[in-house]
């Protein structure tokens, strides 16, 4: 994934953001339709949602309603986990079906997952995105396949970005800096694979780089994500998929270890999101202008209801019930599709995949009002 800092650190590492001309501007923003959403209207929002980007043949999806080429690498990782979270809000067998269709088809396209593809993959959070998704697959389906890709994948992410002197995660292959988006993640994959194993040496690693990214990615007072740390230095753009790895790095190692500190830390940074990243009426931010930032509060959704229901924090609930139906009131009245800005009616043309996805995810894990 390409993080979105510093300008000179993006020099460094040598990565082209996927940023284009805006296809698209915000049309002024219009009274909603009002609804409140219902599980039926989260099962239309994802068919919807393949409907406009799925590839049914290469089993893989679209970056625009174009349907032209291949979404980045690492959000098709989400998209998964999209398809996952609906499998299990539903118990449909369909969705089960199509978590094996969606690894078919990135297996194949990403050279078998082969970790050492240096074509493939560039840069380590690519990589964490998938080994984490990979991992969630074989909780669900109980496909050894998965958690084989995963535990390798892992090992060789490990190997290469553990700064072992210094600890933390390097962001990228050239080691140009610390980024929250691969260092919560391998806190969310180790502990995701000491769920699964047991193996001790995945909690230890969990802790360790949770610990490292508390002192050195995180305003403790505000509940504040650092984007990045470089040479010591916080880069402190707020994000909300890096609000989200947060929380659910703290969830999950509270849930293992009933240590409430970590509670307080993902309820501190849940708080800092609804309070000081929203606007006034606690509508999330329309990250992604034709960019992939646009899937940023999918990741978020995904680990929020993490919290909501390992934490038995539901005061979020209504806070999150009010964005999805601001977002699905908002539709696309034609294709059924959502978009990036809540508070906007969708466009009418080209539209991303990522700008799409974070009404879906949220439909699929929150669940709807009385």
């Amino acid at each position: 994934m390409k993080s979105w800092i510093l300008i000179s650190m993006v020099a460094l590492a040598g990565i082209h953001l996927a940023c284009g001309k805006d296809e698209h501007k915000d049309v002024p923003i219009t009274p909603p339709k009002e609804v409140s959403f219902t599980a039926k209207d989260a099962t239309n929002a994802l068919n919807y949602f393949n409907k406009a980007y799925y590839d049914p043949a290469k089993k893989l999806y679209f970056p625009t309603t174009e349907k032209n080429g291949v979404a980045a690498i690492w959000t098709q990782a989400i998209y998964w986990d999209m398809i996952m979270n609906a499998y299990l809000r539903t118990g449909d067998d369909q969705w089960k079906i199509m978590i094996h269709d969606v690894f078919e088809g990135n297996y194949q396209h990403y050279d078998h997952f082969n970790w050492e593809n240096r074509q493939v993959w560039f840069i380590h959070d690519d990589m964490m995105w998938w080994i984490i998704s990979l991992a969630r697959a074989y909780q669900i389906t109980g496909t050894e396949e998965y958690l084989n890709y995963s535990k390798s994948g892992f090992e060789r992410v490990w190997n290469e970005s553990y700064d072992a002197v210094d600890g933390g995660m390097w962001w990228d292959f050239k080691k140009s800096g610390k980024n929250a988006c691969i260092n919560f993640p391998t806190v969310i994959a180790a502990a995701t694979l000491y769920n699964i194993t047991k193996d001790e040496m995945y909690l230890t690693k969990a802790k360790s780089i949770f610990e490292w990214g508390a002192n050195n990615l995180y305003d403790s007072t505000k509940g504040r994500v650092a984007d990045n740390n470089v040479n010591g230095n916080k880069g402190w753009s707020d994000y909300t998929y890096n609000q989200g790895t947060f929380i659910g790095a703290a969830t999950l190692l509270y849930k293992i270890t009933g240590d409430s500190k970590y509670l307080g830390y993902a309820v501190k940074a849940a708080d800092y999101t609804k309070m000081s990243m929203c606007d006034g009426n606690g509508i999330m931010p329309p990250e992604g202008d034709w960019n992939e930032q646009g899937i940023l509060k999918a990741i978020f959704g995904h680990y929020i209801m993490n919290l909501v229901n390992e934490g038995k924090q539901d005061q979020y609930l209504p806070w999150l019930r009010k964005n999805i139906n601001l977002a699905w009131g908002n539709r696309d009245a034609a294709r059924g599709i959502t978009y990036r800005n809540y508070n906007v009616t969708c466009p009418t043309g080209i539209v991303q995949s990522y700008e799409s996805s974070s009404t879906v995810m949220l439909m699929q894990v929150c669940p709807p009002g009385e």
